[in-house]
């Protein structure tokens, strides 16, 4: 069994990340995140990835659907609710996998290498020596999993697993960035975090970026390593094992109603830190789109809507209203990667 940020990797060393929790039984729901120059190149200078003599591209937006489309459409799996084809790998084709908290427990296990290296053990040591959290229920992804990153200019993309672990640890960020001289910082005290940043939202101000990333706390700048440079740090929340469940249900179907513009009151976030993030709702106002009442949630599979609101506040929605059909049928309002997808919006009107 997989889950979220796993890597999955193919005979022709593509590697995708599983995408969620809601998969078919054939296969894994998955973005497309590498491929080796072998089959691809990009002319984008942020693509390219070195690890020993082998050279990888990563894709951006759209690039790794039209590869897989295009080249590789093995790589896709049926999604009977929504009645398409996904990007996906099916069980079948699964060469090998990468596990995140695999993977850090091999880089603790043995002495630090480069300077990367050494800030994140000094990074998980400075965390675990302020919670009850433990190196176990956390995991690394990204550029380190696949022994990709530079050691003086990559990130450090960390995994925390199950919801109270996530909460624990939101409460020890916040304390360390209270501190005035905390190495660890949260990345948008400011708006020197947004200049410059490439920004295609038409109903979201980057402003109002700012406001909603701050108050997450998961996203962080952390001065350590050997060259003490500013490194941006990002703490991804995973579902613990035994709070994963599967929505796939083969009978099941999604059916779109058309675009909505909403105002509704969150009843329940306790599923927002994850991907897909889901927010129970109490509608208060359609403002346009169809008429309907029962909308019991919004489901947000957009990485800048993930934790993006809180019990009892008051939000604005725009997004892809539909008509759920099960055995207890609903509306709901989804946001995802669809045209119009920069029209997308979920928002705090009023906070608590």
């Amino acid at each position: 069994m997989l889950r979220d940020r796993d890597a999955i990797l193919t005979s022709e060393n593509i590697i995708f990340r599983v995408y969620g929790y809601f998969h078919p039984p054939e296969g894994y729901v998955c973005d497309v995140e590498y491929a080796p120059s072998k089959i691809y190149k990009s002319n984008d200078p942020r693509a390219i990835r070195r690890v020993n003599s082998e050279v990888y591209y990563k894709f951006y937006a759209d690039e790794g659907l039209r590869f897989i489309l295009e080249n590789y459409p093995k790589y896709t799996i049926q999604y009977r609710p929504l009645g398409r084809r996904l990007v996906g790998v099916p069980e079948d084709q699964i060469r090998s996998i990468r596990r995140p908290n695999d993977k850090l427990q091999e880089l603790l296990l043995s002495p630090p290498t480069d300077e990367l290296l050494v800030a994140l053990h000094e990074l998980i040591d400075m965390v675990l020596s302020r919670s009850n959290l433990s190196s176990e229920c956390l995991g690394v992804f990204g550029s380190i999993l696949h022994g990709f990153y530079h050691p003086k200019l990559s990130d450090i993309d960390l995994t925390v697993y199950g919801r109270r672990r996530m909460e624990d640890l939101r409460k020890i960020l916040k304390e360390f960035y209270m501190e005035r001289d905390s190495p660890l910082r949260n990345e948008f005290e400011d708006e020197s975090s947004i200049i410059g940043k490439r920004w295609r939202f038409l109903n979201y101000g980057l402003k109002e970026y700012l406001w909603h990333q701050r108050r997450k706390l998961i996203y962080a700048v952390f001065k350590g390593g050997a060259d003490e440079r500013a490194i941006k740090v990002e703490f991804e929340p995973v579902r613990e094992w035994d709070e994963i469940y599967n929505e796939y249900d083969p009978r099941m179907r999604i059916v779109n109603c058309g675009w909505i513009r909403a105002v509704a009151r969150i009843t329940d976030s306790t599923d927002s830190p994850f991907i897909p993030s889901i927010y129970m709702i109490e509608p208060l106002k359609i403002i346009d789109g169809p008429k309907v009442d029962d909308i019991k949630r919004i489901i947000s599979y957009v990485e800048e809507f993930r934790m993006q609101a809180f019990d009892d506040e008051i939000v604005y929605v725009e997004g892809n209203l539909e008509y759920v059909e099960a055995k207890k049928s609903f509306y709901q309002i989804t946001l995802t990667y669809r045209p119009r997808y920069y029209h997308q919006v979920l928002k705090v009107l009023r906070s608590q």
